[in-house]
């Protein structure tokens, strides 16, 4: 198991290899045939669980409920049915309370064909995710997927407790072809693989301050952080909140302090100002490597 890559494994294989052996019972499988009816009515091909895999299971012998979603099926978008399976599965840790709830992303965020309905799915699991929380219920986000982590589901990740991410996934508001659609090619090149990794990667997001854990593409290192993240309760206070803030200020003041040097990305720029040594080699880096730079 050791060796399997989490990023290439589907939505059921990564909470087969995550939860404990034979532990996983899924609630609204495919055979209870749930799709979208929006699709339906738009002549787009459903799918029986409507790309989301939800249940409960053990790790490491404790009861956690988990939500992984299949990047395969529409990018892993958000849309009404798939929201509300997400919504059912918070609600419900706040009647049984499992020691944690773990979220699997793997989106590109709400899903355009349902508009309106994604949008106001994404805002019930944030309300959902921070219920969850403030019961003492940990929430823990995992993201190395292929489709990553953006849009909605961005959001949602940084009303989470604790964030783990891979090197290969990536986390942010706007994905990269959404810039580049609003703003032009000159602002942000979505083809320019390099330039999305260095802004939006695990490595950039642990450097910041933005995931809790950087780990390998392996399901192992995605279990293990799992489970030391289940007690990771990180209470919700507005004290927490205007830390937060804080440390956002101090980001955007630190790269509009000077002008970004010529032939440097703002990434780059940004890590070099947070104090990271060898900020110029961090893409190069191994993970352990870039664990031991955080200076935030």
């Amino acid at each position: 198991m050791s060796a399997v890559s989490y990023s290439e494994c589907t939505a059921r294989e990564r909470v087969a290899h995550l939860a404990d052996a034979g532990s996983f019972h899924e609630w609204l499988p495919p055979a209870e045939r749930l799709t979208s009816p929006h699709l339906a009515q738009l002549g787009v091909p459903s799918a029986f669980d409507d790309g989301v895999v939800i249940g409960r299971a053990t790790l490491g012998g404790r009861p956690v409920f988990l939500a992984a979603q299949e990047g395969a099926f529409l990018g892993g978008g958000v849309g009404e049915v798939h929201g509300a399976k997400l919504v059912g599965l918070l609600r419900r840790a706040l009647r049984e309370r499992p020691d944690a709830v773990l979220l699997l992303a793997d989106s590109g965020g709400v899903r355009l064909h349902e508009a309106n309905a994604g949008l106001i799915a994404v805002s019930e699991v944030m309300r959902a995710v921070l219920d969850v929380r403030a019961a003492g219920i940990p929430v823990v986000v995992l993201v190395g997927s292929a489709n990553g982590c953006f849009g909605g589901m961005g959001l949602v990740a940084r009303c989470t407790d604790h964030v783990v991410m891979s090197d290969i996934g990536r986390l942010a508001m706007s994905g990269p072809e959404v810039i580049e659609s609003s703003h032009g090619v000159e602002e942000f090149d979505a083809r320019d693989r390099a330039l999305v990794w260095r802004t939006t990667g695990g490595k950039h997001r642990w450097l910041t301050g933005d995931c809790d854990a950087l780990v390998e593409d392996t399901v192992a290192d995605f279990r293990a952080a799992a489970l030391a993240a289940l007690d990771a309760r990180v209470p919700v206070t507005l004290a927490a909140l205007e830390a937060e803030h804080a440390l956002l200020r101090r980001r955007q003041a630190l790269l509009e302090a000077t002008p970004v040097p010529a032939g440097e990305d703002d990434a780059v720029t940004l890590w070099r100002r947070l104090g990271v040594a060898e900020a110029a080699r961090v893409s190069d880096l191994d993970v352990d490597e870039v664990r031991g730079l955080r200076a935030v």
